[in-house]
């Protein structure tokens, strides 16, 4: 049986990193958040704009909060509170802390303003980065992996070149009894006569056209005539010309197995193999419902060329072709494009799943060496397309 080097958690679950994450619940904690991430390098402070609006979306934001807090590649976590917000931090580390126990969580109006809070989380945040150096990597199985799969920046040959690879590692990894997250609902138009149909029951083949029509009776609702067209300036530069063919590409990164459970938007899955995720089509939102999802690696296609990784996870980048690749050097960890020189998919798709047990065994990626983390980015559902 294959191995990867991973980290052992409280609750079963495995990392392959182990990330002291510095989470303000609300922009307004964003400050006391950096202040304890310059003083304790080794540290990650999330930063977002959200929290405090009374909106629709503020279960959903909650989940994503407490659920990167459970990914298997937090070793510890820090959550930092202002007072007022609409989002109370108190009981999303209490929550959090019944499956992870190094948890830290202060309020900024009640634990003695800025300062003292920044004091006492640079004291936690110190204690952790170092327990974390001392942890050995032990042998784990592939099937406690879980990769996300995502696309940003296609074009036409993303559904011919990368997007099939990373199907092929999806199907792999499957096999080896682990699970891949297939998101981004918005680009699944038009996928009812296939992806509808890969359900593991009739039931959860409902569940996926269900989302399915969902996206598109929203689409109707928002861009009336133009529905058909949500695609992006760089996806018509790169050749594709509806959000249906575009589609149809982007469903192949889940490879053919059978869908084994659909979740909303960073919602941790209870079942192995393929899951699909409802989530949004702007690639720092959905890679963020990715990794509160549980994912510890993304794989990302792209065929007009895009650096960004996460914060929380490692990010391999896959080029559709081969300009691209050699367009920007260092950006990118395959090259697809070789796919059209005559090189088999098999063979791709094997150096695809090659790297991701290097990257699961700690080699970085692209994104990681360039420190292209981003932001934890939460969407609201004006920002749907």
């Amino acid at each position: 049986m294959e191995t990867f080097k991973g980290y052992l958690r409280p609750n079963g679950k495995v990392g392959i990193r182990n990330y002291v994450l510095i989470i303000p619940t609300v922009s307004c904690a964003v400050g006391v958040a950096q202040m304890i991430e310059r003083e304790v390098p080794g540290t990650v402070a999330l930063i977002h704009g959200e929290g405090c609006a009374k909106r629709p979306e503020r279960p959903m934001h909650i989940r994503i909060l407490e659920n990167i807090g459970k990914n298997p590649n937090t070793y510890g976590v820090l959550y930092i509170g202002l007072g007022c917000e609409g989002i109370a931090a108190r009981p999303i580390a209490e929550r959090v802390r019944k499956e992870n126990p190094n948890v830290f969580v202060r309020v900024i109006q009640e634990d003695g303003g800025t300062l003292r809070v920044k004091e006492e989380g640079v004291r936690f945040a110190r204690r952790m980065v170092e327990e974390a150096s001392r942890l050995i990597p032990q042998d784990f199985p592939y099937s406690k992996l879980t990769v996300g799969l995502e696309c940003g920046g296609s074009d036409a040959l993303s559904g011919i070149t990368a997007n099939p690879a990373i199907g092929y590692l999806s199907d792999w990894l499957v096999a080896q009894g682990g699970r891949t997250i297939l998101t981004e609902t918005t680009e699944f138009t038009g996928t009812q006569d296939s992806l509808g149909r890969q359900g593991a029951t009739p039931e959860i083949c409902r569940q996926i056209c269900d989302l399915i029509q969902s996206g598109e009776r929203h689409a109707v609702e928002v861009l009336g005539e133009e529905a058909a067209y949500v695609i992006s300036p760089g996806n018509m530069e790169g050749g594709i010309s509806t959000i249906q063919e575009k589609s149809l590409g982007c469903i192949r990164k889940a490879g053919y197995s059978p869908v084994a459970q659909v979740v909303d938007h960073g919602e941790i899955p209870t079942e192995q193999g393929l899951i699909i995720m409802d989530g949004p089509g702007y690639d720092t939102e959905s890679m963020t419902g990715l990794c509160a999802g549980g994912a510890q690696i993304t794989i990302f296609s792209t065929g007009r060329g895009n650096p960004i990784g996460h914060p929380c996870m490692p990010v391999v980048k896959v080029a559709s072709n081969s300009r691209v690749f050699h367009a920007m050097p260092g950006d990118m960890d395959i090259d697809a494009g070789v796919i059209l020189e005559g090189v088999e998919l098999k063979e791709v798709g094997d150096r695809i799943i090659g790297l991701i047990k290097r990257v699961a065994n700690g080699e970085q990626t692209a994104a990681e060496k360039r420190n292209q983390g981003g932001m934890l980015a939460m969407y609201t559902y004006s920002r749907t397309f």
